[in-house]
C-alpha cells in the first residue's frame, strides 16, 4: 500500500485550493457516501442560504441533491424552492438536448465521428442523470478533418456564431481554432470542439489515443461516443480544475466515473503526465478522497502527488487558478488573474500555422471624397473592376457611433469567401458621426462582380433588445463614401 503524504492547507499546498464553508458543504451532501451526513450538510446549508441569492455554481449542485434526497429534504422550509428550481433547470437543460439532437442526428449523416464530452457524456451514458445534471450547453468533439461538415451543419441550420463573426470568415480559420460556441434559439447551445484540451494541455499522442478509448453510446435517440471512464475524469479535472470553481458539478462528475468502478488508473495516469494536468489532478483526487471519502487507489493518488510536487513553480500557478474564486483575499486575486494569463497565453496557441490575418486598422479620414454617400445600411455592395490580381482598396465609411468606448467591426466578404476583417475604435465617449478610412491589399480573380462590406457585432446575444447591449456590441449602420481600387505599387 502507498503510503499518502499528509495534504496541509495551506499555499502552495495542494488542501489550501480545495473548496471550504458554503460550497464544501453542498460538495459533501451531493457526494458523502453516508446519507445521514450528506443530508445533514444540506439542510445545514438549506438553513444558512439564500436560495435564491446564490449563484449558478450553487444551483447546479442543488440539483444534484435535489434529485439524491428528494422527499427527504421536505421538512424545510427551502423545499418547495428547491424543487421549483430543479424542475426550471432540468427543463432548461432538455430544451438545450432537443435543440442539438437534429444537428447531432445531421453531422451523424454526414459521415461525421461525433463524441459527446463533459456534462452531455454523461447523460448519454444514463439518461437518468439529467434530472441531477445540469446540461444547457452540449460540449461536441469532431475529429480535425469532420470539422468542416460538422461546422457546415450548423450553419445551414441557423446556429448562430458567438463571438459576431462571419461564418465566411469563421470557415477560413477552422484549422487554427480549437473549439467555438452557437446558440440557437432560447436554448440551444453548442459548443464545437476539434480538440477535447486546450492549448496549455497539449499532446498530439493523446488526441488520437482519446478515440481509440472511446465507447459508444445513445444521445436521445442519436448514436454517439464517449470518453472513456479515465478519459471523463481527466477531462473534467482540465475543463474545471484550473477555473476558480466556476461550476463545481464537475467534481460529482468525477466522483461518478470512479464509483462506476472500471477507471483504467494506468491510463488516467498516463494522460495526468502527457496533459500537465498533475497539480488540478492532485488538488481534486485529494479532496475527493480525504475529504469526500471516494475510494481513489492509494498508489494513484500517491504517484499524482509526486508528480505535482515535481512542477516546480508552476505548481503555484495551478494552485492559485484551483482555489475556489469566493475564498479569494485581494492578494490572492491579483496573483491569480496573472497566473491564469500566462495559461492564456499558451492556451490560444494556433492548432496549425498560419499566416496571420491581421486586420484593417481604420483611421479617421484626413479628408471626405467629393460626392453623395450612400444610404445608411448594415452591407453595401463595392463593384470590383474586370482585373486579376493583387490590388488595394482603400474605403472611407460615415458611421454614427454612440456614447461609449467600444469597438466597430467590418468585413469584406465575397460570397462563401472571406476577404478582410476591418475594425476601429471608439475610445472617446462623446459618441456622434465618424468618417473612417481604411485601405488594405485584396486579391481578385477577375470573375468576382461585387464585395460585400457589412457591418458586424462585437459579440452575439440571443435577444438584443436592450438598448444598452446593443450600444456597446451591436452591428452600427454605415454610409459608404467611397471604395476605390488601385494597382500595387
Amino acid at each position: 500500500m502507498a503510503r499518502i503524504r499528509r495534504i496541509g492547507r495551506r499555499f502552495p499546498d495542494y488542501g489550501w485550493s480545495w473548496p471550504t464553508g458554503g460550497l464544501d458543504q453542498l460538495l459533501k451532501a451531493a457526494l458523502l457516501a453516508d446519507d445521514d451526513a450528506a443530508a445533514g450538510c444540506a439542510m445545514e446549508w438549506l438553513s444558512a442560504n439564500d436560495i435564491d441569492l446564490v449563484s449558478f455554481r450553487e444551483h447546479r449542485l442543488l440539483t444534484a441533491i435535489c434529485d439524491r434526497f428528494g422527499r427527504k429534504l421536505a421538512g424545510h422550509s427551502a423545499y418547495p424552492r428547491l424543487v421549483g428550481l430543479q424542475k426550471m433547470l432540468w427543463t432548461k437543460s432538455r430544451m438545450a438536448m432537443r435543440e442539438a439532437e437534429p444537428a447531432l442526428q445531421a453531422m451523424t449523416e454526414a459521415g461525421c465521428m461525433v463524441m459527446l464530452i463533459k456534462g452531455a457524456s454523461r447523460i448519454a451514458l444514463n439518461a437518468s442523470a439529467q434530472r441531477g445534471r445540469v446540461a444547457h450547453d452540449i460540449d461536441i468533439l469532431v475529429r480535425s478533418q469532420d470539422m468542416p461538415a460538422a461546422f457546415d451543419v450548423l450553419r445551414e441550420r441557423d446556429w448562430q456564431i458567438a463571438t459576431g463573426v462571419s461564418p465566411q470568415y469563421l470557415r477560413t480559420r477552422l484549422a487554427s481554432l480549437r473549439s467555438m460556441n452557437f446558440f440557437k434559439g432560447n436554448y440551444g447551445d453548442i459548443d464545437l470542439h476539434q480538440l477535447a484540451y486546450d492549448g496549455s494541455q497539449q499532446s498530439d499522442e493523446d488526441d488520437q489515443a482519446i478515440w481509440r478509448r472511446a465507447a459508444a453510446a445513445e444521445f436521445s435517440g442519436v448514436g454517439v461516443l464517449v470518453p472513456s471512464p479515465a478519459d471523463r475524469i481527466a477531462l473534467a479535472i482540465a475543463h474545471g480544475g484550473l477555473d476558480a470553481h466556476t461550476h463545481s458539478d464537475w467534481l460529482v462528475d468525477c466522483a461518478v466515473a470512479i464509483r462506476a468502478g472500471d477507471v483504467d488508473w494506468d491510463v488516467f495516469l498516463d494522460i495526468v503526465a502527457r496533459r500537465r494536468l498533475a497539480v488540478a489532478a492532485a488538488v481534486a483526487l485529494s479532496y475527493l478522497a480525504l475529504e469526500i471519502g471516494v475510494t481513489v487507489p492509494d498508489s494513484v493518488l500517491a504517484r499524482v502527488l509526486e508528480m505535482a510536487d515535481r512542477t516546480g513553480l508552476s505548481r503555484w500557478s495551478a494552485v492559485l487558478q484551483a482555489k475556489p474564486r469566493t475564498d479569494f483575499g485581494r492578494l490572492a486575486w491579483l496573483s491569480r488573474g496573472f497566473a491564469k494569463q500566462l495559461r492564456l497565453r499558451r492556451k490560444s496557441g494556433r492548432l496549425r500555422q498560419e499566416p496571420p490575418t491581421k486586420a484593417w486598422r481604420g483611421r479617421r479620414a484626413s479628408r471626405v471624397p467629393l460626392g453623395a454617400a450612400s444610404p445608411s445600411a448594415f452591407s453595401q455592395a463595392i463593384p470590383c473592376p474586370p482585373t486579376a490580381g493583387d490590388m488595394m482598396l482603400d474605403i472611407t465609411i460615415r458611421v454614427s457611433v454612440p456614447p461609449i468606448r467600444r469597438r466597430i467591426e467590418m468585413e469584406i466578404n465575397a460570397d462563401d469567401h472571406h476577404v478582410a476583417r476591418l475594425r476601429a475604435m471608439a475610445i472617446s465617449r462623446s459618441g456622434g458621426d465618424r468618417v473612417l478610412h481604411f485601405r488594405g491589399k485584396v486579391t481578385l480573380d477577375g470573375q468576382q462582380h461585387a464585395l460585400t462590406l457589412e457591418a458586424r457585432p462585437s459579440r452575439q446575444f440571443r435577444q438584443w433588445e436592450d438598448q444598452a447591449t446593443v450600444a456597446a456590441y451591436g452591428a452600427l449602420p454605415f454610409q459608404l463614401v467611397s471604395a476605390a481600387f488601385s494597382p500595387l505599387r
